[in-house]
């Protein structure tokens, strides 16, 4: 028989550092934290990831690729010129690219070092880092 109560999480930040907050409570169906104290959950540490201090700066960037794809659906639509809707389409994949290229780099420099720990695991990152940007550029 199913149980009925439902496991819920929440990433908060508490002691200035990301964790993940769970409860397992009939009071989970209301969706929000609010009514919980700490006796009420569990808390589980969760790693902060590379991109976490440029997000807002990667939604920005995602958010102009998004309407410069809603341009090019448009430009279809309208039957655009050939040459016209290929020169989007490279922004749009320019652009992509240097999220996908910052987020990469994020990771590299947080997740990996912090797997390896080697002394020289920085100038390796950035190795790494520039290695990647060219194969993009290519």
């Amino acid at each position: 028989m199913a149980s009925r109560f439902q496991l819920r999480r929440w990433r908060v930040w508490m002691n200035d550092s990301l964790v993940l907050v769970e409860a397992t409570d009939e009071r989970v169906g209301r969706g929000t934290m609010q009514g919980y104290s700490i006796s009420d959950v569990s808390r589980v540490e969760v790693p902060v990831y590379g991109y976490i201090n440029n997000k807002e700066q990667y939604l920005k960037r995602l958010r102009r690729v998004e309407g410069q794809v809603r341009g090019l659906q448009r430009m279809v639509e309208e039957e655009r010129y050939c040459i016209d809707i290929l020169t989007q389409v490279t922004a749009a994949t320019k652009a992509l690219h240097a999220v996908a290229l910052g987020v990469l780099e994020g990771h590299i420099a947080t997740c990996v070092v912090d797997a390896a720990g080697g002394p020289d695991a920085a100038a390796k990152v950035k190795e790494a880092t520039d290695a990647i940007g060219r194969l993009l550029q290519a």
